[in-house]
Parts: C-alpha cells; structure tokens; sequence
C-alpha cells in the first residue's frame, strides 16, 4: 500500500491534517508500505508531462471564461463546455487553461471489479480542463502520472470518483504515447457511505472523522470490524471478525454496488462485543485516556476530567472494573459510571433524585433504615445485599425500590455500577456520610 497525499490544492494539504490522517491510520493499525509521499513534491514532473502532452496535441489552450461558457450553451440541451476553442489555435499564456482534445467518436469502457463493464460515450464528454491557467495540473492528470510512476496495480475509491476514471484512462492512453508505456492499473468503485437520511456522508453534517470515534472509545479492531461489514460480508451470519479473518476472506468482487448505510448503533453494538471480549488489564489499559489520563500516552482532546486527578485511585478502578466492563459499549461512558468513587460528594443528578427520593413518600423511611443497618452489618457486598432485602421485605418493598434512593444517595444517579460491591468499595464511613446527606436534603 502506498500512501499518497494528495495535496495539490494548497488549503487542504496543511500539516495539521497530515499527522491527522497518519495518526488516525496508525490507530487502526494500518501501516503503509511506502510513503508518505505528498503529491505537490511531483508537480515539476506532472507540469513536464502536461507540456508534453500539449506538445503532442492531446490538450488545447482554452480562454474562455465561465461566463462566457454559460452564456453559449444556455440554450445547449446537454450541459457542459462546448470545445469552441478546440479549432481556434489559441496561443497558450499565464491566462489559459489546457482542455485534453476527447475523441469526437467511440467510448472508454471501464472494466471495474465491482460494477463490472462500465461504458462512458465519448459524445457525453466534454473536452474537460486538464492543467489551470497557473501550469498546475488538475487532479485528475496530477493521478494519473502519480500512478504511473508509483507502478499502482488496484486504485480502489469511492464510486463519486467512477466519473472521473474514463478522464484518467484517455489520458493514460495518451501519456502512454509521449512516456514510457505504462499498464493499466485494476479499478475498484466502492458503494458510498450513506447517513440514517440515505444521503451521503458529509464532513459539514456528520461524524465522519475517524479520530472522533477514537476520542468516543471505539476500540481500533471494532472499527476496522465495522468498516469492513459496509458493503462486503463474510461467509455466514457473523458480524464480529477478527483482522486475519477479513484479510483471508475478503474480495474485491464480493462487494455490493448498494450505498451503504453507516449505522452508529450497530458500530456501537460491535464495539461492545470487543469491550466485554478485553482481557481485565487490556480493559483497564484502554480506559486510561479517559480514567487516568495524566499517566497515558495519549487522551481525547478537550476531555472533561469528572474528578480531580489527584483522588484517583488505581486500586479502586481496577477493583470494579470487571463490573464496569460487562455494562459499556465505548470507553468515554467509563468516567460518567465511576466518578463517585473519586469525588468528595457526588454530583446528584436533579431527574434521578426528584423520581427515587423527592417523589416517592418511602424514601426518607428507606434512608434512615438503611443508616441503622448499614452501621452494623458486616460491610460487604453479600452481607450489604442481604441486610437491604431484609429491611425491604418489612416494608413491603421489592428490593429494586428499596435500593433506589439507595443508590442516589451514593452514586448521584439512578444507573451505574452494581450498588453493593459499590458500597463495599466505598467503605462504611463514607456510605454512611452520603445517606446522612441525602437524608438531610430530602428533609428539606
């Protein structure tokens, strides 16, 4: 795999965005074979080639401008430029750009391994611009070269770009003809990748960046999973696939020519698969960026820190981190599970305390019989348990009522961790000093 930056418009070829793509490769564990190369570094040789061609009489200086094009053709029933200075010899300055001279006759056929024989009418073309008025090369001659001379035997792309392959083909033809012959590459025309409206993914209207999944928590062997599954599926009903097993079974022409549908919920639902399949210290070492991240090598941006990094206790996580693992789909939902172990009080969400505490009669009685037992029970998980049904069965109460105001009273929310192994983590001295505050609150 080569690994060609295609930067010859300057506004998208920043830094920045480099490291991003190569960053977010490494993540995925995709590594290239060669490269980075950036493709603006070739441009004395694409300008070389584009003056041989037009030295050959493939392209033809062109001064018209869009106005004017408009304007000729607004009555034309085909759109598009309508070659009026193919015959006009006008002489080339900084002011023209180059068209390449399509065949007035005939087709270009591209034989594509997904979507099979596909036929492009030279008469529907027009006589489109190959090199800007600066000398630059567009990006579909910039390509072409760019292949030829990196010796590309598949260019596999999104199927928006199919239009753009007969362009490349005329010209490979006629490159052929003023450098060294070069064969044909295989093409590979994805289906698109299309949103929850069908239409297609758009960088202004929808997550498409991979780096915002890793920030999210996806794991890297569940997104690349998940990627693979988007117009192509194994043999079988299995959607979780490990790498070695895409790589062994997946071909070319067992993709769909169908958009595919990018569903978030389905990612998701894979990327829990992976989590609950981690090892614990594999679990516990993903987590880090969001659990500890003053100590890993690498943390989300702008990351919200629930709890001050010096109240972080390492033994703690790793003691409920079974527990949490079982109950999360990517990692950022860790932080919002645990940060009552870490905070001094813990912060009480308004809709889960008026529904447990507020608007329920029992729950000052469910708070001060907790306190009493709670202070002389055994202080684990079992015996925690045990005491809660016992209480509960004398007030009638099944043990999910009883442990709720419970549980907001601890944790500041009505879901999270399983609540007595919560507790025992905790410790009698602090259980019993939230309950006394809560029991305060509620009596107003």
């Amino acid at each position: 795999m080569v690994l060609r930056i295609e930067d010859t418009d300057a506004e998208r070829g920043r830094q920045e965005w480099l490291d991003g793509i190569i960053s977010a490769m490494s993540w995925l564990g995709i590594t290239a074979d060669e490269g980075p190369f950036r493709q603006s570094e070739a441009e004395p040789r694409h300008r070389a080639l584009a003056d041989a061609l037009f030295a050959g009489g493939y392209l033809y200086a062109c001064d018209c401008t869009r106005p004017e094009i408009d304007e000729r053709t607004k009555e034309n029933q085909t759109p598009g430029y309508d070659s009026y200075c193919r015959d006009r010899n006008v002489v080339r300055t900084e002011s023209t750009a180059l068209r390449f001279k399509v065949p007035s006759d005939g087709e270009t056929v591209v034989d594509d391994i997904i979507r099979g024989r596909v036929v492009f009418p030279h008469r529907a073309m027009e006589d489109f611009v190959a090199v800007k008025s600066s000398g630059q090369p567009l990006f579909a001659l910039a390509n072409a070269i760019d292949d030829r001379d990196m010796a590309i035997t598949h260019i596999i792309r999104g199927e928006d770009l199919l239009p753009t392959t007969p362009k490349q083909l005329l010209m490979w033809a006629a490159l052929d003809n003023v450098d060294q012959p070069v064969a044909v590459p295989a093409f590979a025309h994805l289906p698109m990748l299309v949103n929850e409206q069908r239409k297609k993914l758009s960088k202004r209207k929808d997550p498409v960046a991979v780096e915002s999944y890793r920030a999210q928590g996806y794991l890297p062997d569940a997104f690349v999973n998940y990627l693979a599954l988007l117009g192509w599926s194994p043999d079988g009903e299995k959607e979780i696939i490990d790498r070695a097993s895409i790589v062994d079974e997946f071909k070319l022409d067992h993709v769909h020519h169908a958009p595919a549908f990018f569903d978030v919920a389905k990612l998701t639902h894979i990327n829990g698969e992976y989590v609950r399949a981690l090892s614990l210290d594999d679990f516990i070492d993903a987590c880090q960026p969001w659990v500890d991240p003053e100590h890993s090598s690498w943390s989300p941006e702008n990351l919200e820190q629930l709890w001050p990094a010096d109240r972080y206790d390492e033994g703690v996580f790793r003691t409920i981190a079974p527990l949490i693992q079982e109950r999360v789909a990517i990692l950022s939902e860790v932080p919002g599970m645990i940060d009552f172990f870490f905070l001094e009080s813990p912060v009480v969400d308004e809709a889960s305390w008026n529904k447990a505490v507020l608007n329920d009669e029992k729950a000052s009685e469910i708070l001060d019989r907790a306190i009493a037992v709670y202070e002389k029970t055994d202080f684990n998980a079992a015996s925690l348990h045990a005491a809660t049904i016992e209480f509960g069965d004398a007030m009638a109460l099944k043990l999910r009522k009883t442990q709720a105001p419970i549980r907001v009273a601890i944790t500041g929310r009505s879901v999270g961790p399983p609540l007595f192994e919560s507790m025992e983590l905790l410790g009698r001295g602090e259980v019993l000093r939230r309950l006394e505050m809560a029991r305060q609150r509620a009596q107003g």
